[in-house]
């Protein structure tokens, strides 16, 4: 059995979704009812890792209400890879509002997730990374990806 969590907070037709640990076979979405919610908010920050199967039942339960606004914050490199990847992981009336992007330093072999805010690092018209990203010792970080592939979805809308 999987660790997974999934908390909803309502308030009158909005929700923040906060999910946690790993989307699998095992969650079962159904009881996690999605219905009279206009606007959503999925904050996937711990969300861990993502399985074919977890990919499959998450477009489903999404489609339970297809009609309401959502957007992604704290998307995690694992999340991105799929919104990338997989067609309708992001639905149409979906939106990344933040996401992680990793970064390395060659020397001392730190890694470090920065995390790109629309309206900050990120619009909809493009990228504007920080001018510079350090490790706790002060070593310039590099970013970890390939630009052209991992902000591919930036460009889908």
């Amino acid at each position: 059995m999987s660790k997974f969590e999934l908390k909803i907070d309502k308030n009158a037709d909005a929700a923040k979704i906060t999910i946690a640990g790993t989307i699998d076979e095992d969650v079962d979405f159904n009881e996690f009812s999605l219905n009279g919610i206009n606007q959503m908010e999925f904050d996937l920050n711990s969300v861990k890792s993502i399985n074919s199967c977890g990919i499959r039942e998450w477009i489903k339960w999404l489609g339970t209400n297809s009609k309401a606004k959502m957007t992604y914050v704290n998307c995690p490199k694992i999340i991105v890879d799929q919104i990338n990847m997989v067609d309708g992981f992001l639905p149409q009336n979906g939106k990344v509002l933040s996401f992680y992007v990793p970064y390395y330093n060659d020397d001392s072999g730190t890694e470090k997730n920065v995390l790109f805010r629309h309206g900050n690092e990120f619009t909809d018209g493009g990228v504007t990374p920080p001018e510079k990203v350090v490790d706790e010792t002060g070593n310039a970080m590099e970013m970890d990806v390939i630009e052209s592939k991992y902000f591919k979805f930036l460009s889908k809308k």
